[in-house]
């Protein structure tokens, strides 16, 4: 099989497409981002993944079925324990989780919470689960008027920390994320700790681009790892490097939206060596699956979406485009959380063969192990790879 130049893998963060098998088992069933999407806003018209086979996938009212999608297409399942954006991503990347990261539906018990507060030498506000954008309404005044930071937690493993910009440097923000990251270990060693900075005045508090998450290390080699470690680029856009605690990547451009994002992809493509370009766009979970608002989010996929060509156009004869997702965050739900979902993936590329239906597939780590194969890299992690089965040389229909 002739090898790619390079992989461009694009996660759109949270775009999910229901129908995950265990969904009930994390009080989701019904979720189905995409679908739920189409019919709140009354049809979501996706001309350009619709033309690469998005609407094979799930019932996408506006995004209908095609026979002649120009892209391979099919659905992952996810089988690490949670559903989280750091279990997503290291799924994708090789690496399945037999444990969930500990979540916190109380709050942090008094030695996490007391420790770090001696570390920085300040109480802190909070201590909940909320969502991000409440609990500034709540505690936001309350923070400027005592300096003290709002701590506050989620369904997902994450320890998460608010403040003003105008009050604590953006900075020393992070400093208090080392902080806690280094405590937050053993038995609360929780996926992600997240900065929170924010903007603005009682009522109209704003959370800013300079958000930073601080993750664990990922237990085993991935396949940025595995890429690299055979001396080609592997290129981060968006919040990789964060998810992947800086490791394995040879360049990195840590934008802060989906059309930044898209900008960075199209600089790497003309820019970057052979190797791995991997990329989150952030905003569908961040601004609109957190915030239960579908519009927006509808608004954000069809941005991306416009975009599409202009990724397309710049891929070179022998790179290969993924497109797929981490894990779902149904804005029509009652909560405002990750929903463990079925996501789904697009391949394209001149050498690849459209209009193949790869089904459902059993694993997100099926995506390292493919991209692996097309790179031509040794790979001793988790994932079955459809390379030769999506490749116009060897490609053979798979059906579901």
């Amino acid at each position: 099989m002739q090898q790619a130049g390079r992989v461009l893998l694009i996660v759109l963060d949270s775009v999910g497409c229901g129908d995950a098998p265990d969904a009930a088992a994390y009080g989701d069933l019904g979720a189905n981002t995409l679908g739920n999407i189409a019919r709140a806003v009354g049809g979501l018209g996706l001309p350009n993944m619709g033309a690469m086979g998005l609407g094979n996938l799930a019932e996408i009212a506006g995004t209908p079925p095609t026979h002649r999608a120009t892209a391979a297409y099919g659905r992952l399942t996810e089988v690490s324990t949670g559903k989280d954006t750091t279990t997503g991503h290291w799924e994708l990347a090789g690496v399945v989780l037999d444990q969930p990261f500990p979540t916190y539906p109380n709050g942090f018990p008094p030695e996490v919470i007391g420790a770090f507060e001696a570390r920085i030498g300040r109480r802190v506000l909070g201590n909940v689960p909320a969502s991000g954008t409440e609990i500034l309404k709540k505690l936001g005044a309350e923070h400027l008027r005592t300096g003290r930071p709002i701590v506050y937690t989620s369904a997902d493993s994450v320890f998460q920390i608010a403040a003003h910009e105008d009050l604590i440097p953006v900075k020393e923000l992070y400093r208090w994320c080392e902080i806690a990251r280094a405590l937050l270990a053993g038995d609360h060693a929780v996926g992600r700790v997240i900065a929170r900075p924010f903007v603005g005045q009682p009522g109209a508090f704003t959370r800013t681009e300079r958000r930073k998450d601080f993750s664990l290390e990922p237990p085993q080699p991935t396949i940025l790892d595995a890429v690299k470690a055979a001396g080609l680029a592997v290129m981060g856009v968006g919040k990789i490097e964060d998810i992947f605690a800086q490791r394995g990547l040879t360049q990195s451009n840590h934008t802060g939206n989906n059309m930044a994002g898209v900008d960075a992809i199209l600089d790497f493509l003309r820019t970057g060596g052979r190797g791995l370009i991997f990329a989150n766009l952030v905003d569908f979970d961040s601004l609109y699956g957190h915030r239960n608002n579908p519009q927006g989010y509808a608004e954000a996929l069809r941005a991306f979406d416009s975009r599409l060509p202009e990724i397309v156009q710049s891929l070179a004869g022998d790179d290969v485009l993924i497109i797929t997702a981490d894990h779902g965050n149904d804005p029509t739900s009652a909560g405002t959380d990750h929903s463990r979902e079925r996501v789904p993936i697009l391949i394209y590329g001149a050498g690849v063969r459209p209009n193949v239906n790869l089904g459902t597939r059993g694993c997100f780590a099926d995506v390292a192990a493919t991209a692996a194969e097309l790179l031509g890299v040794a790979w001793q992690g988790a994932g079955s790879s459809f390379a030769r089965q999506v490749m116009a040389n060897t490609a053979q229909q798979v059906h579901a």
